[in-house]
């Protein structure tokens, strides 16, 4: 999803829809930085909520929800109103099932998705908003084309080692030498003298 996120900045921007390309890359770079500044306080110091196991923003919902709604808004541009705002309504739909993915394979409690969701949610909301109060945004369709070709082989991209450097991130703020686990939830449960 942070390719394709990527992509609807340069789609926008090859369009010479430069104010919107950056709104976007604003109000995305902000969902970011609130994944990435939560998980850096649990990795850290541990700052989560263990009662419905919170330990951060899921940045795979995040960037779903704000990516997938936004992606089809755009590529819409130009359709009138109704299309355009239902291929947001489907982006919707395509980032709750991701959502409730993570949760299925384990990687992220329900909390963490949905707070996720809800998040990437928000920024597409207030990008779709942004566009809609202006004039139709202009994409490039030959880049549009072009960078969905590109999208295709990003699965067989090595990924970015992102966790281990928020974890590194994590360690030289807090000064610690090892970063929070939520098994360190489990065992003050068990031991509260721990706490």
């Amino acid at each position: 999803m942070a390719p394709a996120g990527i992509a609807i900045a340069v789609w926008l921007a090859g369009g010479n829809s430069w104010r919107l390309a950056l709104q976007w890359c604003l109000l995305f770079g902000a969902g970011m930085a609130l994944v990435v500044a939560s998980k850096v306080a649990f990795i850290g110091w541990g700052i989560g909520i263990s009662a419905i196991e919170f330990a951060g923003f899921s940045g795979h919902a995040m960037r779903a929800g704000a990516v997938l709604p936004v992606a089809l808004f755009v590529i819409l541009s130009g359709a009138a109103p109704v299309p355009r705002y239902a291929g947001a309504a489907v982006g919707v739909l395509l980032a709750v099932l991701v959502s409730i993915s993570r949760v299925q394979v384990h990687a992220h409690s329900a909390s963490e998705s949905i707070t996720g969701t809800v998040l990437g949610l928000l920024v597409a909301a207030l990008f779709i908003r942004q566009a809609g109060a202006t004039r139709e945004p202009v994409v490039s369709r030959l880049l549009v084309a072009l960078s969905m070709c590109a999208l295709l082989w990003t699965p067989n991209v090595e990924p970015l080692p992102t966790e281990q450097w928020m974890t590194r991130l994590a360690l030289h703020l807090s000064g610690h030498e090892r970063p929070f686990e939520r098994s360190h939830w489990k065992l003050a449960q068990r031991h509260p003298l721990l706490r």
